[in-house]
């Protein structure tokens, strides 16, 4: 199993769209691949066609029981998507008052790696879709994972907020056996605009060392999905959009395969 985080202290930067982009790919590809919402906002959820204000079963049953995720909790929270390779825990809004929760217990930032553990041998990916605020479910998210994946809109003010994302990073660095690695993914990337050109330029003169080479544009098909409910990919597979993720995912599949091998030289 590996798995992924999307995360940026900032919303509104194509988080969700990365997250269903990417399982899309990897699940055309044969992989089986589980998503996690830990945002209470429940974007992902929504997107599938789940509505978080109703949601029987989400993520706020794991940290609830989490004395209980031993039993299987994780697997009795799975939920069908439109397409049959991706599975989805999902997210209510009630995650929303789990901050105040977690100051009062200990342990809280580790549930979700507890509950990925007991689904180790189910799934071969997992990608977690992080809150844009730092507290216990980003923690979570970042504890969780293995490779971190931070969207960043071509604009000035986006640029800000992968700033404090990447504070927030060198924080939970300090606490982990080895750095989280982190790959930059330019999004709403619009060549007709010199602000967008621009603000490309500056994030990868600022980041060198990890702005993805694959720069998202703006695409319409993205949006046609959402309305749909679908993974990306199954609306356009050649879309520029599309396109953009399957260079993403590549390198991200190349970079993981020369972690593991250096991890068993």
């Amino acid at each position: 199993m590996r798995v992924w985080a999307v995360s940026n202290q900032k919303g509104g930067v194509g988080k969700t769209t990365t997250v269903v982009t990417l399982a899309g790919l990897l699940a055309d590809m044969g992989k089986s691949v589980l998503l996690v919402d830990l945002d209470p906002h429940g974007s992902l959820t929504s997107y599938f066609r789940y509505d978080p204000d109703q949601l029987g079963g989400s993520v706020y049953d794991l940290f609830k029981s989490s004395e209980q995720l031993d039993s299987g909790l994780a697997s009795q929270l799975l939920l069908d998507t439109s397409h049959q390779r991706i599975k989805l825990i999902g997210a209510s809004t009630a995650m929303a008052t789990l901050e105040r929760q977690a100051m009062a217990q200990e342990g809280m930032g580790l549930v979700v790696s507890k509950a990925l553990a007991t689904l180790w041998d189910d799934f071969e990916y997992v990608i977690i879709d992080s809150p844009p605020v730092l507290g216990v479910l980003m923690v979570n998210a970042m504890a969780a994972c293995e490779r971190l994946i931070v969207p960043v809109q071509t604009e000035y003010l986006a640029i800000k907020g992968l700033e404090r994302m990447l504070k927030t990073l060198l924080l939970v660095n300090k606490s982990r056996k080895r750095p989280l690695p982190f790959t930059i993914l330019p999004t709403f990337y619009d060549r007709r605009t010199q602000a967008s050109v621009q603000s490309l330029r500056l994030i990868r003169n600022s980041f060198p060392d990890h702005v993805s080479n694959a720069v998202v544009p703006v695409d319409t098909k993205f949006r046609n999905a959402s309305s749909a409910g679908i993974v990306p990919s199954e609306v356009d597979a050649g879309s520029r959009g599309v396109r953009a993720y399957n260079m993403l995912l590549k390198s991200l599949l190349s970079q993981d395969e020369t972690v593991q091998a250096k991890g068993t030289s």
